[in-house]
């Protein structure tokens, strides 16, 4: 009986340990970035941002952005036609045929009156941080502007500071979401891993040649 509860006790305090980790690493994720999300009006006092980096998400089978992702396109193009930076970084999943996120990206900027040239897509954007270490490698951008939901936006940045990339984010919280506090707690372990991803710098799934975003987007086309 006492060995079982000198187990338990240890296993308690390894249990209290490593939740205080996860908990410090999430404060510090959020803490440290905080500073560079902007409002939509701070950025047009920015200057020489290459791109407005904006973040796939999930697409339904009828070919229409989800409502987190429509929102994130919807304050992109308003940021591109405030000038706040020349082109459009489309950054998502087209690792299969049938499912497409970048092309329906690009389409919803076409639609609102972005000219094809200016967007560029990533069809390699696989998870936040091949989104980013892509932009920095494959595209070349040197500051971007990156547009995804809030929750999501400190983790995103932590990545480019930890790839000396210059990064500031704009939050597109238009709404509220369903099932978003499931989203938040999710958000925590995934800030944990990219915390640990953004130290060990792994190579993306794909590289391939560079595409410089300071070109013509309808290079990227397919």
């Amino acid at each position: 009986m006492k060995l079982f509860r000198r187990i338990f006790s240890i296993a308690v305090a390894v249990g209290i340990f490593c939740a205080a980790v996860v908990l410090c690493i999430n404060c510090y994720v959020m803490q440290s970035t905080k500073g560079q999300i902007l409002s939509p009006e701070d950025t047009t006092i920015m200057q020489n941002a290459d791109c407005i980096l904006v973040l796939g998400c999930g697409v339904y089978a009828n070919g229409q952005p989800s409502a987190m992702l429509a929102d994130r396109l919807k304050q992109s193009v308003a940021l591109y036609e405030q000038g706040a930076a020349p082109k459009l970084l489309m950054s998502g999943d087209h690792g299969q045929a049938d499912y497409d996120e970048v092309n329906v990206m690009k389409q919803y900027a076409i639609d609102a009156g972005v000219p094809s040239a200016d967007i560029f897509m990533d069809h390699a954007g696989f998870s936040t941080y091949e989104s980013i270490y892509r932009a920095k490698h494959i595209f070349e951008a040197k500051k971007i502007i990156i547009v995804t939901q809030k929750y999501h936006l400190h983790r995103a940045l932590h990545i480019a500071n930890a790839l000396n990339l210059e990064a500031y984010g704009v939050s597109a919280d238009y709404r509220s979401y369903r099932g978003q506090l499931m989203r938040d707690l999710r958000e925590i372990l995934a800030r944990n891993k990219d915390f640990v991803t953004s130290i060990t710098k792994p190579k993306p799934t794909y590289l391939g040649e560079t595409i410089p975003v300071y070109g013509d987007g309808n290079i990227t086309n397919g």
